[in-house]
């Protein structure tokens, strides 16, 4: 696979904590909302894509097989949000307060 983030695909990420992996998953996702809403696809396309690089990595390290569920679950709700018909009515403000909450945890983890 051609990884954006070869860095942290080569095994950086899995130095992270929980929330720090989450935290950098939701800058992206935070950066595909605003490319969306500022209309320019290709950025929004790029963002999204890493921020579903980030999760997989995420989804596929073993320190977080106890959050599989979840995580599958984020997968899903995130590409049906971003790429299908939202019929988990998501919207840019749930998403924000999602990972928000990450970003505060992951800040206090320091």
């Amino acid at each position: 696979m051609n990884y954006q983030h070869s860095h942290l695909a080569s095994g950086r990420w899995a130095e992270l904590t929980f929330p720090e992996q989450m935290a950098n998953i939701g800058s992206e996702v935070i950066r595909a909302i605003s490319w969306r809403n500022k209309d320019n696809q290709q950025y929004f396309q790029k963002a999204f894509e890493r921020a579903l690089e980030l999760l997989s990595l995420t989804i596929s390290s073993e320190k977080n097989k106890s959050r599989l569920k979840e995580l599958t679950r984020l997968y899903e709700v995130l590409v049906d949000y971003f790429a299908f018909d939202n019929e988990y009515k998501s919207s840019d403000e749930s998403w924000q307060k999602y990972f928000l909450a990450f970003n505060y945890l992951a800040r206090l983890d320091i």
